[in-house]
């Protein structure tokens, strides 16, 4: 795996952790709930931090707030009981193919500089 893909998928991770944090600072309520919400923060930003460094920051950040909102919205939906709309899903549809979207037209740039740093 490349160091491009390694990256990519380092954002993948942070927006898992950035859903755990998010569900935490809503229904964390005892010591052990809170811990885990903090560490994710944690691991979440450092790895966004650090994917950020390896590739454009803007993409990066927006490809990371994407996937976390809509891992939320989902993740609401399916263990705490939030109301399953066709809307909703319609919309988080455009928001994950607008993310992919800028993914894609960002990936050739940042493949490119690393040929740059290697040569």
């Amino acid at each position: 795996m490349n160091a491009t893909s390694r990256a990519w998928l380092t954002i993948v991770g942070a927006a898992v952790f950035e859903v755990i944090w998010v569900i935490g600072l809503k229904h964390a309520s005892t010591v052990p709930e809170w811990a885990v919400t903090i560490v994710a923060i944690i691991i979440s930003f450092s790895a966004l931090i650090w994917a950020s460094g390896r590739l454009p920051a803007g993409t990066v950040y927006a490809v990371f707030v994407g996937l976390g909102t809509a891992g939320t919205v989902v993740s609401d939906m399916v263990w705490f009981g939030e109301p399953l709309r066709v809307l909703k899903l319609v919309l988080i549809a455009i928001l994950l193919a607008g993310v992919i979207g800028l993914k894609l037209a960002g990936g050739h740039e940042a493949e490119a500089e690393e040929v740059k740093e290697v040569s």
